[in-house]
């Protein structure tokens, strides 16, 4: 997909308003697509010279939801709502409708951007008490342990007593 400039645009857009050629004849002589330049005639149309500026824009969630209410209350046409709220791509909208209708609102809110940090966000403190909470119950775990080794070691240590006392008489 070819990028246009602002000059561009706008030299494509007023040729076509004050020519006589038509809007098909106006973009071959000019070599842009012929829906290409009925989009940014009826974005010129619609809010000036500013709608032929495209850029990256994040939308608010209320924002999106504005543009969805609209459709749905007037009964406007996706591409009248990307006119309407100069919206550069009406793709963008028909996103956030598919979302909507498949995901619900929280669908829509906006993401952070970005790969998550590689550092492990640990709270010092509750790091320190749960490692003083484990190391509590290493101790008893290993305690008990001690415990039951003793005393089966004092179990084994009879039965040879009486293993041997047996075999004296």
């Amino acid at each position: 997909m070819t990028k246009y400039s602002l000059e561009t645009k706008l030299s494509v857009v007023h040729a076509y308003l004050n020519g006589v050629e038509s809007l098909r004849d106006t973009a071959k002589k000019y070599n842009v697509s012929y829906t290409m330049l009925q989009k940014w005639v009826a974005r010129f149309r619609e809010s000036g010279t500013l709608a032929a500026q495209e850029g990256y824009t994040n939308y608010s969630l209320e924002f999106k939801m504005d543009v969805l209410n609209c459709i749905e209350k007037t009964g406007a046409s996706v591409e009248e709502a990307t006119l309407v709220y100069n919206i550069p791509s009406s793709s963008t909208v028909w996103t956030w409708k598919y979302l909507l209708e498949t995901q619900g609102v929280n669908a829509l809110k906006p993401k952070e951007k970005g790969r998550p940090s590689m550092k492990k966000e640990t709270n010092k403190k509750q790091a320190a008490e749960r490692s003083e909470k484990a190391l509590l119950a290493e101790i008893e775990r290993l305690r008990m342990e001690n415990a039951y080794l003793k005393k089966l070691n004092a179990l084994v240590q009879e039965e040879r007593k009486s293993q041997s006392a047996k075999k004296r008489k």
